[in-house]
């Protein structure tokens, strides 16, 4: 049996996965990021191999992705996580052509082909309005919890626009309609609203188009699919929760059992020629 991991260092998180040759899943583990990458990327990979109930010699091939990916010492490759996430996406969309990617720092748009080659692609403006971590400081400012964020916008009967292009400006936002008494449910709507407008502008510019699959943690709210559907007027895929945010490590681990493959008959094609 042939067995590959990926590991996807992440801005907020850094995840990992393990697969067999079925491409099946042996396990997957996640933790925050932070700060030493080196570190949590080794940690996290352990983890996952416990879960799996292996140890690292039977681990064929590892690659690396995301931000952190330089920092993976035991990697036997790193690719990018627009690749990763393209390769990802197709083994559990194959028909996927358009991937919205938002995550906690980032929000990236891309467009690939049929062989989840990446044609085009397009990142979010570097400002936190763009991304996850708006919505939770949002969220932490009106005093809940990332994990309260889904179900108090289930509970919003009129969403406020938050038209700032910045963070800052958001906030301020915020602030006024707090202070006006809007309910905390309408505001954080709002928010995840204004994350759509984004989100389908950069869709556009890589010139998007059906099948369209939404990946990255802020997918684990459902209203965010919702509004993206509404706006797009199409149906989008997503993940199961429990894979939205590992679709990169899950590309990562995918595209390790290719590269294996294609050792494999590059060596038999050489055994040939001597022969």
């Amino acid at each position: 049996m042939t067995i590959t991991a990926g590991v996807d260092v992440g801005s907020t998180y850094t995840k990992a996965i393990i697969l067999d040759d079925h491409k099946t899943i042996l396990g997957q583990q996640l933790r925050p990021t932070g700060f030493k990458l080196a570190d949590v990327s080794r940690e996290v990979y352990l983890d996952c191999l416990a879960d799996a109930g292996l140890s690292e010699e039977d681990v064929n091939y590892v690659i690396a992705t995301g931000i952190g990916r330089h920092q993976v010492r035991f990697k036997d490759l790193h690719v990018t996580d627009l690749t990763a996430s393209a390769r990802g996406a197709s083994h559990l969309f194959p028909g996927t052509r358009t991937i919205l990617d938002v995550g906690g720092q980032t929000m990236k748009a891309s467009r690939i082909d049929e062989a989840a080659m990446v044609k085009s692609f397009r990142l979010n403006d570097k400002c936190a309005a763009g991304t996850g971590a708006f919505l939770e400081k949002t969220a932490r400012y009106m005093g809940f919890s990332t994990v309260e964020i889904g179900p108090l916008m289930a509970t919003s009967k009129e969403p406020v626009p938050i038209s700032g292009v910045c963070a800052v400006f958001a906030e301020s936002e915020v602030i006024n309609h707090l202070s006006l008494g809007t309910p905390p449910s309408d505001i954080m709507q709002g928010a995840i609203e204004s994350l759509v407008d984004r989100s389908v502008q950069l869709m556009k510019r890589v010139k998007g188009e059906a099948e369209y699959t939404l990946i990255g943690g802020i997918l684990r709210f459902e209203t965010m699919a919702e509004s993206v559907r509404r706006r797009l007027q199409s149906e989008v895929n997503v993940p199961d929760p429990t894979m939205v945010q590992f679709v990169a490590a899950h590309g990562a681990a995918i595209l390790g059992q290719r590269r294996l493959e294609k050792l494999r008959e590059s060596r038999n094609s050489s055994a040939v020629d001597v022969a």
